[in-house]
């Protein structure tokens, strides 16, 4: 590829936001194509930009690229032999594929994924929300409020067209609306894709809430996945200190969800 060069090409990818990895040879050998150092872009869409070797490792790596991409983690890998290949994981915990290429070598990679860090989206314009909207990029959250909210840094978005905010299930919703339009806000947020929703409020009041739109047809089991009150019970009082449980929440969340997911993809490893 004339003029192609890998780190330009990762900064662009930064820069538009998507998720992709950066798949490294670490090592190889018997013959193959692929050499150490040689480095590529894998897009999440599995589209490789850079050599790494045929299409055995290939087809190997965008295999790896998904389950780093989901899990967050770097991972090595190995493509060698089908008749060397003993089991998927070998002696030293490196997870092993197998290559049917005529050329018979043997290839480690590291998978690095990038992501940008989950977005925490704020409905509200209360002293609460304020505050989460303060704290939020103390724990690395990419912050979103409603439209006339935004600080420096933060991105604003049309409570009324959501989904051009482009949610993903990994993000995370606070409904801190405290009175000023709390349902048409609730059914915004459990509309999203979120995984994680929660709403500062009794757990009375979002059961009320939460009923009015079942009737209206909202899907009962996504209903039951609202967290209300929001955050960890640590006897906050002020606005800055119920903020401080909501972020402890989602820390809490963050870090659950990843330990499962990785245990789940090493359970089917």
């Amino acid at each position: 590829m004339a003029g192609f060069d890998i780190f330009d090409t990762i900064e662009t990818l930064r820069q538009s936001g998507d998720p992709f990895c950066v798949a490294t040879v670490l090592r190889t050998a018997d013959a193959t194509s692929a050499k150490a150092g040689g480095k590529a872009v894998v897009t999440s869409d599995g589209r490789i930009l850079g050599h790494l070797g045929g299409a055995c490792v290939q087809r190997a790596v965008r295999a790896s690229v998904q389950q780093a991409l989901t899990t967050g983690a770097a991972q090595m890998i190995r493509v060698k032999p089908t008749e060397k290949v003993v089991n998927m994981t070998d002696p030293d915990g490196v997870q092993t594929f197998k290559s049917g290429c005529p050329s018979g070598g043997t290839v480690d990679l590291l998978v690095e994924p990038y992501q940008h860090a989950p977005r925490l989206v704020i409905f509200g314009a209360t002293p609460i929300a304020d505050a989460l909207a303060a704290h939020a990029g103390l724990i690395g959250l990419r912050v979103c409020v409603a439209q006339g909210s935004e600080q420096s840094g933060q991105t604003a978005f049309d409570p009324d067209d959501l989904e051009s905010l482009g949610i993903e299930p990994r993000d995370f919703v606070v409904v801190a609306s405290q009175g000023q339009g709390d349902r048409v806000a609730l059914q915004s947020a459990l509309r999203s894709p979120a995984r994680r929703v929660s709403m500062v409020a009794s757990k009375r009041k979002a059961q009320v809430l939460c009923d009015k739109l079942i009737a209206q047809g909202l899907d009962r089991a996504r209903a039951a996945q609202l967290k209300a009150p929001a955050g960890l019970h640590i006897h906050a009082v002020d606005p800055h200190e119920i903020a401080l449980s909501i972020l402890a929440e989602i820390v809490e969340w963050k870090n659950t969800d990843r330990s499962e997911e990785t245990a789940q993809n090493e359970k089917m490893a």
